[in-house]
């Protein structure tokens, strides 16, 4: 079920804690509309990258950063791509969700 997350539309959640103690809650996956782009955010790592950043050589129409992908319109992506992240980022989560 979609929620909003300081001013995003997220989906999923999972709990993060920090080596520094620090934790909190946040969404799996999340959009975001800005003004000159739309921000897909990919917010689960692999303990060395994030999904994200993983998939960065399958969407050359799109700036992608650590955990967001920025994209003007849909047609500068492929989907099934998009798709194979959030499913990247599922898994990670129900991963998460068991230790």
């Amino acid at each position: 079920m979609p929620r909003m997350w300081s001013g995003m539309i997220g989906y999923g959640s999972y709990h993060y804690r920090y080596a520094s103690g620090r934790e909190g809650d946040w969404f799996v996956v999340g959009l975001s509309s800005r003004k000159d782009y739309i921000s897909f955010y990919s917010c689960l790592s692999d303990g060395k990258r994030y999904v994200a950043e993983l998939y960065k050589d399958r969407l050359p129409g799109a700036d992608i950063g650590r955990s967001c992908i920025r994209f003007k319109r849909l047609a500068d992506i492929d989907l099934r791509v998009l798709a194979r992240i959030i499913k990247a980022n599922e898994a990670l989560a129900r991963r998460m969700a068991k230790s």
